[in-house]
């Protein structure tokens, strides 16, 4: 019987293995494109009762050191303030946008995208949160100079900002290892995601494929199940580094950060099959590797095999945390990682068990 259990965890090490050596190669061996060039830009900020978080941003996005951009708010209904607010304030480049009403045969959110689309006057669009914030004032010119003419989608990066508290560890270091997946699956010439808090694409783009007109109904979405539908090899590009990372607020609790994850997850049902069969065969390996693991402990005393393997996981996840950390520009301590990985694998699978099977979430 431990035969079989030691073939599993033979078997799903040399999976993972190759996950994280693609992953790996990619990113370290990541650089921009030479040619770069100012092209106008439209940033696009969608916000339900965010005032405080606007005031913030809104200061941040307008020191930005670029040519050539506007800036979009994109008021979703809200009732603190938020209009008054935007009404005092006196810019060129701001737009404001007011959304006063919710549509049964779209979700709210993509209602609010799409208003803001509508609204630009500049083809590449480039996206965050209200509660984002650049962590340089090249930001907007690191995620959009690169773009050629052929590139519907830049994809950025996006972590959260760092406190304290072993919640705040995990939810930067699962953030991190979402990014290294597309990332690296997106340099590798297969982008399945991005995320809204740091992503471009052309407005031309979404208008031509009638916007979030497939999956319009959808929780969720308006970044990731976009660029699943009509991002390519040949059309998109990533971006990594320092100047082009953003930093959100993160989630105070575990129920917030569990309510967070699962509007996420709940979206990866509708992925392509390819990207829910390369998906689901990562989490499969990670889930037979620590349970076959832990049943090799139990009922083996060829103990050295176990932790044999054990560290070559951790050896592999801490080498892999190093470099692509080093290169998103956010570093997550390499020691913590033992810490983390087992709690990682148990989170992620329970999280998206759950979400499989939950009809309905909301954004806010």
């Amino acid at each position: 019987m431990s035969e079989i259990f030691l073939f599993v965890l033979l078997g799903s090490t040399f999976i993972l293995s190759i996950y994280w050596t693609v992953a790996w190669i990619k990113i370290s061996r990541y650089s921009t494109n030479t040619s770069s060039q100012n092209q106008p830009v439209s940033v696009i900020v969608c916000a339900h009762n965010e005032l405080d978080n606007l005031k913030e941003l809104i200061p941040i996005l307008q020191q930005q050191n670029h040519p050539n951009f506007e800036i979009i708010i994109v008021d979703d209904r809200s009732d603190d303030d938020t209009f008054d607010y935007m009404l005092d304030i006196k810019s060129e480049k701001l737009k404001h946008v007011r959304v006063d009403k919710v549509h049964d045969h779209i979700n709210a959110k993509k209602y609010a995208i799409t208003l803001g689309v509508k609204a630009a006057k500049n083809d590449i669009l480039l996206f965050t949160d209200a509660d984002c914030r650049p962590t340089s004032e090249n930001w907007i010119t690191e995620m959009t100079s690169h773009i050629q003419e052929q590139t519907k989608f830049s994809l950025g990066v996006s972590q959260y900002i760092k406190e304290k508290g072993f919640l705040n560890l995990y939810i930067r270091y699962e953030t991190q290892q979402t990014a290294v997946n597309y990332a690296a699956w997106a340099l590798a010439g297969n982008p399945y995601m991005g995320v809204g808090r740091n992503l471009a694409y052309r407005k031309s783009a979404f208008i031509e494929n009638k916007g979030f007109n497939k999956f319009q109904h959808i929780m969720g979405g308006d970044d990731d199940l976009l660029v699943n539908q009509l991002a390519n090899k040949k059309n998109t590009q990533v971006v990594l580094g320092a100047d082009s990372l953003t930093l959100s607020v993160p989630k105070k609790t575990w129920r917030e950060y569990f309510r967070q994850k699962l509007r996420h997850f709940s979206v990866s049902k509708y992925y392509s099959f390819k990207d829910k069969t390369l998906l689901g065969l990562q989490n499969l390996s990670n889930l037979l590797f620590w349970l076959s693991l832990i049943i090799l402990a139990i009922q083996t005393n060829r103990y050295e095999i176990v932790l044999g393997i054990l560290l070559f996981r951790w050896i592999m996840l801490m080498n892999l945390n190093y470099f692509t950390s080093k290169k998103f520009g956010d570093r997550i301590n390499t020691w913590l990682v033992p810490v983390l990985d087992l709690f990682y694998v148990l989170f992620v699978t329970t999280a998206g068990t759950i979400a499989i099977f939950t009809k309905k979430v909301k954004w806010k």
